[in-house]
């Protein structure tokens, strides 16, 4: 039988009872009108608290952003703040400028629209706003770790506009004279400079010279490494890119923003407006209807989590953790991509050690460790199957797990992987007694680093109590 949960202490006054007072009873009235729904929910927080996510493009924000997810849930927010086409929004106005004023602050940013759905929506909003069906659009290779949502055959990008995809050297960089050639060779309308995807930093100002010279716009895309930019461990691109996109997902809000640097001013050709004005238009009415107003109020809360000195600590830890499990793979013979990486992303080519990416990730989450299969330059896999693996150190940062820390989760990764046996592209065989070893070891580091204001639950085998992960 599962183990019950309990609250852990109130460490703050409320000062206001009625958001609590609602949240409390939406709780209940959940778990009284739908318990199957109530127990998929709580063996959710189980499964968290018996795993270590490595999953790259994973983040665990601050639980408070969870308050503004929940709220706002009668609000019609079609349109912008003092411009909305139905009533009863003025709150939600206030909650949206909050967020655009966090927002801009966090990035140096000189315009934001919080108000896309997802990365994807952001991008996509953007190349809708700024492209005709059928234009050239200039991304990295999905086949060599890009995006699929940047021009793939399979994503909307890829069938209303002709993307044409730049590649990366044998050791997974960009190659650079590739990308000149290319957008000298096909003249696109927007360059994609995907700044998460990759383990080594971008130079965003070449790309933005390569833009300039065949009359392009920069796209930046930070999705995965937002949190490092506004800690000040990543360069911003926002003044180097025309505009620049994120996920918000791994800050621990669903949903994208898009934001502008220097170029938000500036004409857009061919029409009578900036191009601050174009992407306002280009996310409503022209892909989104209304907003989701208690996504922007959860985005609200991690603009602001994102510029204090304890997640600054925390991004610290991410990056210094991440160069740690790159060090201890390659001391085991892995074959990783860049032979390191400066941000919070480890890629290793599991190929090269006869595995493929799904069988490695599948060995591991029998283990309790969450990672993500990936394609690598080159790669003669199709994405289902992958011959990478991706792993992150954002939520063994959040955990509170040092550099040293997560070197042994390395060892982790080198103790499942090099027993793993497979039997095909997607079949596979683990001794029971490898399993059961690394599953030890997953669940004492769960318990002894937890994240932090989870609730809490009894662990049935020593009475003692461990905070859900």
């Amino acid at each position: 039988m599962s183990a019950p949960f309990r609250s852990g202490p109130v460490t703050a006054p409320i000062p206001d009872p009625g958001p609590a007072a609602l949240a409390e009873r939406a709780v209940r009235a959940l778990a009284a009108a739908d318990s199957r729904l109530y127990q998929l929910l709580a063996d959710d927080l189980r499964a968290q608290a018996g795993t270590l996510s490595l999953v790259a493009s994973a983040g665990a924000g601050p639980v408070s952003a969870l308050a503004g997810a929940g709220a706002l849930g009668t609000v019609a927010a079609h349109g912008y703040p003092g411009r909305r086409l139905r009533a009863g929004c003025a709150e939600a106005d206030e909650v949206e400028r909050l967020a655009v004023h966090r927002a801009m602050a966090a990035f140096s940013a000189r315009h934001a629209n919080v108000q896309p759905h997802s990365g994807t929506a952001a991008r996509s909003s953007v190349c809708f706003g700024l492209l005709e069906p059928g234009d050239t659009i200039l991304v990295p290779d999905p086949a060599g770790g890009g995006q699929h949502a940047l021009g793939s055959p399979v994503s909307v990008s890829g069938r209303y506009f002709t993307a044409v995809s730049y590649g990366f050297d044998t050791v997974g960089r960009v190659d650079d004279d590739r990308l000149l050639r290319l957008a000298r060779r096909f003249r696109p309308k927007i360059v994609v400079c995907a700044a998460g995807d990759h383990p080594r930093t971008p130079d965003f100002a070449r790309f933005r010279a390569v833009a300039d010279e065949v009359g392009a716009y920069l796209l930046a895309d930070i999705s995965e490494v937002a949190g490092l930019v506004a800690a000040g461990l990543h360069p911003n691109p926002v003044d180097d890119a025309h505009i620049t996109t994120a996920s918000t997902a791994q800050l621990g809000a669903r949903g994208g923003v898009i934001l502008l640097g220097k170029d938000a001013d500036t004409p857009v050709p061919g029409a009578h407006h900036t191009l601050r004005r174009l992407v306002q238009r280009s996310v409503f009415p022209l892909t989104q209807g209304a907003a989701d107003a208690a996504a922007v109020a959860a985005k609200a809360r991690v603009f602001a989590h994102v510029t204090t000195e304890g997640f600054g600590r925390q991004a610290r830890r991410a990056v210094a953790g991440a160069r740690r499990m790159a060090a201890v793979l390659l001391d085991h013979g892995h074959d990783v991509l860049t032979y390191g990486t400066d941000n919070h992303l480890v890629v290793t080519n599991v190929m090269s050690r006869g595995t493929t990416g799904v069988v490695a990730e599948a060995a591991l989450e029998s283990c309790g460790l969450l990672t993500a299969r990936a394609r690598v330059p080159f790669d003669v896999k199709p994405p289902q199957v992958g011959s990478g693996l991706r792993v992150g150190s954002n939520v063994l940062a959040a955990r509170g797990m040092s550099a040293d820390d997560m070197a042994g989760c390395a060892e982790l990764l080198d103790t499942v992987l090099g027993a793993v046996t497979p039997r095909s592209d997607t079949e596979y065989s683990l001794p029971d007694a490898v399993r059961l070893r690394v599953r030890d070891a997953v669940t004492r580091l769960c318990h002894r680093f937890p994240l932090p204001d989870y609730p809490v639950r009894e662990d049935p085998s020593d009475g003692r109590a461990a905070t859900a992960c």
